[in-house]
């Protein structure tokens, strides 16, 4: 699953590609946990293990979609 997060004051964003075995719902109700205090920081967790930690009070938008749907080569659409 992706996540891309725009950051204030800047153009570029962070895409994060979580991995498949988190859930959905559970991923938003943490991201709305963490951006509902504002003064805190949003830790997510990659497929990789790394940590990004972005601080609540920098976040533009939170744009999380689904990873799986991309496809390359001949099979793709």
């Amino acid at each position: 699953m992706d996540v891309r997060i725009g950051i204030i004051q800047t153009a570029k964003e962070l895409d994060i590609e979580v991995g498949s075995e988190v859930a959905r719902d559970s991923l938003l109700a943490e991201i709305e946990a963490a951006l509902a205090t504002g003064d805190g920081v949003l830790w997510l967790t990659d497929k990789r293990g790394r940590r990004v930690g972005v601080p609540t009070a920098k976040v533009a938008y939170v744009e999380v979609g689904a990873g799986d749907d991309r496809r390359v080569g001949f099979g793709a659409p």
